[in-house]
């Protein structure tokens, strides 16, 4: 397609970032400080249903994975929010969680470390008392041509975009195995199904995530689990308001809806992976909501 021929174009979980020509990017990691970083008490929590799920998503503390938090916080349920970086941005999201008609914690935790990620799950665990369900959502980008390419851009996306998506995995199995109940929702991206120049990193990691869901969700059937991936496109958000028009209608033009997502259409499917019963009896699946731009992928 053309669009991808002619324009570099960032995407962080199908949200654009940058129209600038292979600009290098990554969040910030914040050192882990174990269970200090869990932002709530049991005598702080909201009231909510008995039967409220407790959903941990990643990186949720902006974005799309903030969008999700709040999504599922209007819902009445329990959100673990997950950032790497900044602690204010992670509370700004509890605090709209809250308002929403939720209950929130925020816990810092860097996905690509397995013990940060055990220590999460312990936290959330100890506030909530389990986890029902697992957004994987954190990601970050290191863009560049594949010949300027450093072995640390590479690796690095990989461990967070990949590798944390397994590692989160893998903690959460253990508790859902037990009661033999869970959903697992992977936000992967549609650069993972058609690719993008400057971003091959970030695209066999979003692939990678795919093949993932397909693999674990064969193998967590029998224990009562489901793993679906969601594939985002071109997402409005903060960045996308700093583009200009003119940028904006050369993106427009190669999405057949002819406008950008919204960050709330994402979230909706994703609410229904996670809470909805009519999900009980899908696994395996992905889901696009790019407005048909990877039609035919």
């Amino acid at each position: 397609m053309k669009l991808f021929q002619s324009t570099a174009i960032t995407f962080i979980a199908g949200t654009i970032v940058s129209a600038s020509a292979f600009t290098s990017s990554t969040s910030a990691f914040i050192p882990h400080l174990a269970r200090s970083n869990v932002r709530a008490s049991s005598s702080t929590m909201q009231m909510v249903a008995d039967d409220a799920k407790v959903i941990l998503v990643t990186g949720s503390s902006r974005g799309l994975g903030r969008s999700i938090a709040i999504e599922l916080g209007s819902l009445g349920q329990k959100v673990v929010v997950n950032y790497a970086g900044s602690k204010d941005a992670a509370e700004e999201t509890v605090a709209a969680v809250k308002a929403a008609g939720g209950d929130a914690i925020a816990i810092q935790a860097n996905c690509a470390n397995p013990d940060e990620i055990k220590d999460m799950f312990q936290g959330a665990t100890d506030a909530f008392g389990t986890v029902d369900v697992l957004i994987n959502n954190a990601g970050i980008t290191k863009d560049t041509l594949v010949m300027r390419m450093k072995p640390d851009q590479w690796q690095d996306v990989i461990d967070v975009n990949l590798s944390g998506v397994f590692y989160c995995t893998q903690a959460f199995f253990k508790l859902a195995m037990k009661k033999r109940t869970g959903r697992i929702i992977n936000i992967s991206s549609v650069v993972g199904q058609i690719g993008n120049p400057g971003q091959a990193n970030y695209a066999a990691a979003k692939a990678g995530v795919i093949g993932l869901t397909m693999s674990n969700a064969k193998e967590f059937s029998a224990r009562g689990i489901t793993v679906n991936c969601v594939c985002p496109g071109f997402i409005e958000s903060d960045m996308t308001a700093k583009l200009s028009p003119e940028y904006l209608e050369t993106v427009c033009k190669g999405i057949p809806a002819g406008r950008l997502g919204k960050p709330e259409e994402v979230a909706g499917l994703t609410r229904f992976l996670a809470l909805d019963p009519a999900a009980d009896y899908i696994t395996g699946h992905c889901f696009n909501v790019d407005g048909g731009i990877a039609i035919g992928s």
